[in-house]
């Protein structure tokens, strides 16, 4: 697998090539024939894909998020995927061409840990498609969210599968010169990722239209670990606004919400660094660190804890009466 590190590399390809954690698709190198495998997305999967014993699809959309996107085209006309790159460029964005497995490209563009919303990200490639006249082509992830009826979407095979890459398919490609970049790795370390306020600002520019969401303003109880699992008023009141309590108890329910709706740990304790920034501890009291973030996140994650925290103290001071558990909570605290 080259100079660096089989680890090493397998780090960098689960940076960009991660989606959703329990299920992967895959295909016969002989007969082509696609499946999807509903398992846990290990290390010993991108091992395998990696040294072309075992391709692996990615399905790139968890819940509403995403962390890279990729347009599908399904051509060997190198105009399409030069003209999009070019129109990216124009918008900000590095776009980046992938020769795919047998015919076309792949063009993809990647962002930050933390991820952005699917719609959001759609509405933008969308439009730049539009812009070409070529509303036909295939974009990845294909919906804007999971739900109940669409409970995985759609995978796209992801890049570098050992088989393919000697012979120049399924590598990154100049886009002047379409020759494979000579070292894949040292091309993956320098791409640029964005974050969803780079969408906001073409969003807002262009007045694009973001497709309806479902309405997750109030909280239905539903069991833990279902997709359609929405994070509850006061979690959100407290990951825009920040505490100035309790900043642990804060952090642990916090990640809690944030498994069941499905985010993977180390992207939670991501969002929950971010959160930190936000915290106005009273007494002067220091702001929670990232080690302290990381073992409540951690400790959140090792069970599967039913609570919503109602009748925690740190919890109170963000309950809306609007809340279905509103009630519940009022009689937990009296």
């Amino acid at each position: 697998m080259g100079n660096r590190q089989s680890s090493e590399k397998i780090a960098i390809f689960r940076d960009f090539f991660t989606g959703h954690p329990d299920v992967y698709g895959t295909y016969d190198p002989v007969t082509g024939r696609a499946k999807q495998v509903k398992a846990p997305v290990t290390e010993a999967i991108f091992l395998a894909h990696l040294t072309g014993r075992q391709p692996y699809g990615v399905y790139l959309l968890y819940n509403d998020r995403i962390r890279s996107i990729a347009v599908d085209m399904d051509t060997d006309d190198r105009l399409i995927p030069m003209d999009f790159v070019s129109l990216a460029s124009h918008y900000g964005f590095e776009a980046y061409i992938e020769r795919s497995k047998s015919k076309g490209y792949h063009v993809w563009l990647f962002f930050t840990q933390a991820g952005v919303l699917a719609a959001k990200a759609r509405t933008v490639i969308k439009h730049l498609l539009e812009e070409m006249e070529r509303p036909d082509i295939e974009v990845f992830p294909k919906q804007d969210r999971l739900s109940q009826t669409v409970q995985y979407g759609n995978f796209i095979n992801a890049p570098l599968f050992g088989q393919l890459v000697p012979k120049g398919r399924t590598v990154f490609i100049d886009p002047t010169s379409f020759k494979p970049y000579p070292d894949q790795w040292d091309f993956l370390d320098s791409v640029k990722r964005y974050t969803e306020s780079d969408l906001d600002e073409i969003i807002e520019l262009n007045e694009l239209c973001l497709p309806s969401q479902p309405d997750t303003s109030v909280l239905t109880p539903i069991e833990p670990n279902n997709n359609a699992y929405p994070l509850p008023l006061c979690a959100q009141k407290m990951l825009e606004k920040g505490v100035s309590e309790f900043q642990r108890v804060s952090c642990f329910r916090l990640a809690v919400h944030l498994k069941r709706l499905g985010i993977p740990c180390d992207i939670a304790i991501s969002a929950l660094i971010k959160w930190a920034e936000k915290n106005c501890p009273v007494e002067g009291k220091q702001r929670i660190s990232e080690k302290e973030i990381i073992e409540q996140a951690v400790s959140a994650y090792k069970k599967n804890y039913q609570g919503y925290g109602c009748d925690s103290e740190a919890v109170a001071p963000f309950c809306e009466s609007r809340c279905p558990l509103y009630s519940k909570s009022r009689s937990l605290r009296n």
